[in-house]
């Protein structure tokens, strides 16, 4: 199984179920897989740093605490629904806590990603919209400090293919 299929099957079916129907549109399921595979290759639960070390992020969608952790966690759209998602993962639904929990599980951190693109406020582009995803993604929600647009047409391509499986 590969590790798009292994997060499909494992991590993001389980959190959608989590989450209000509403929230699991196949736009939803392309932007997890892409913003996965941009972050993490869908492998890495810990940010791996150029000299070898540990970054300050965490789950194979790379939260850092004091970022998407606390936003998620405190943001009037997304608050109850990540405690609720916490509560159902055994994690308290605290900022420390949950950052520690999305290393290891992968349920709330695909929930956590979700809930964050939720949090935008503006509608996810279509499934097939890889700019106006882009956007969403390295503007408004993750900002990552090294975005690397240069990987983005091949992971939104491979999101589409394994959300139309």
């Amino acid at each position: 199984m590969s590790c798009v299929s292994a997060a499909i099957a494992i991590a993001i079916d389980a959190a959608f179920a989590l989450l209000p129907d509403r929230m699991d549109t196949q736009a939803a399921r392309v932007a997890l897989i892409a913003i996965g595979l941009q972050e993490s290759g869908l492998k890495d639960r810990c940010q791996k740093l150029a000299n070898g070390g540990r970054g300050p992020a965490h789950g194979l969608w790379q939260f850092e605490r004091a970022g998407g952790v606390v936003g998620v966690l405190t943001h009037g759209t997304t608050r109850k629904l990540a405690f609720d998602a916490c509560k159902a993962r055994g994690v308290a639904a605290e900022s420390s806590a949950a950052w520690a929990a999305l290393e290891h599980d992968d349920v709330l951190a695909a929930a956590f990603a979700r809930l964050l693109l939720w949090s935008d406020g503006k509608p996810l582009p279509a499934e097939d919209d890889a700019e106006g995803l882009w956007r969403t993604y390295a503007l408004r929600t993750w900002r990552p400090g090294k975005p690397h647009p240069e990987a983005w047409a091949a992971n939104h391509a491979a999101a589409r293919a394994a959300a139309a499986v």
